[in-house]
């Protein structure tokens, strides 16, 4: 499957181009960036077509991979669904609710494969313990903690979209946070209460579906070495928790294996596919309204 890669930062250079270009279901054959020199760069390492023009981009892959702001992913990924490619989206999926809804419903019509990189939901330690947590069932509540100093320094504190306001902790991480919650305990159904702080600290609790209750903190400015990413539930079955699992690019080759087989198959649907996307964007979106 030829696959292009929108975007040329950080996360794009250390997963998504390796990634693509060593799964046997996926070949690298083209970079888009608006600097002609980043994609030139980037492609060059892979035997890739650089471009700065979407139509010929279109024009030589199957697929697109986004490593670019949520806004800018919501635009391009909206008009290569259109187009009849299929996608792997970054979290979150747009930059709020009603461009995420735009996508899913471009990519609903076009009746393409897409799927989200939550990282944490393709590592199979992450794998192991959710089915373990749904097996068991009757969870009374939980919570998740993910604390990071990313925004204060090192390769990401520099990421525009994370710096401001609209984005930050709750933006980057929370759809992580509540991606997990919401498989381990329910769906998400309401954020019952939601702070954050002047340095952009987190703490929310939310309702799943039947009246469970879980808790969240978030930050990205507390200077924490290395990050805390801690998920709990508890209920009639003791007390489970899960840590950080598995690096991203070993989560990245497990996306692969279930995109190339969505591609192969004609499958659209899938746990972390677009409509995901959505619903942790209307969390996003809810988080924002109630939050003081």
């Amino acid at each position: 499957m030829r696959v292009g890669l929108v975007g040329t930062g950080p996360w794009a250079t250390t997963v998504h181009a390796p990634g693509l270009a060593d799964h046997p279901g996926t070949a690298l054959t083209a970079v888009w960036s608006r600097r002609p020199e980043a994609a030139q760069s980037l492609a060059q390492a892979y035997d890739a077509v650089p471009t700065d023009d979407l139509d010929e981009l279109f024009s030589q892959v199957d697929a697109l991979a986004f490593a670019v702001p949520p806004s800018v992913q919501a635009e391009i990924a909206t008009r290569a669904a259109e187009a009849g490619k299929h996608l792997i989206l970054e979290k979150p999926v747009a930059a709020d609710l009603a461009g995420a809804e735009r996508l899913a419903d471009a990519v609903t019509k076009a009746g393409v494969a897409s799927l989200v990189m939550l990282t944490l939901r393709f590592s199979q330690q992450t794998r192991d313990w959710l089915d373990g947590v749904t097996r068991a069932g009757a969870w009374r509540g939980g919570g998740a903690r993910w604390l990071s100093g990313a925004l204060l320094g090192g390769r990401y504190a520099t990421s525009a979209w994370r710096q401001d306001p609209a984005g930050g902790a709750l933006a980057d991480i929370g759809p992580h946070a509540f991606d997990l919650l919401d498989a381990a305990l329910g769906p998400i159904t309401d954020v019952l209460a939601a702070r954050r702080s002047a340095d952009d600290l987190w703490q929310l609790m939310l309702e799943h579906e039947g009246g469970v209750t879980s808790t969240a903190a978030l930050s990205l400015r507390l200077p924490v070495q290395p990050t805390v990413v801690e998920f709990s539930v508890y209920g009639d079955h003791g007390f489970r928790t899960l840590g950080r699992t598995g690096t991203a690019n070993d989560a990245y080759t497990a996306l692969l294996d279930d995109f190339a087989a969505m591609v192969s198959c004609g499958t659209t649907t899938h746990p972390c596919d677009v409509r995901r996307g959505v619903h942790l964007a209307w969390v996003v979106d809810r988080a924002r309204a109630v939050a003081r």
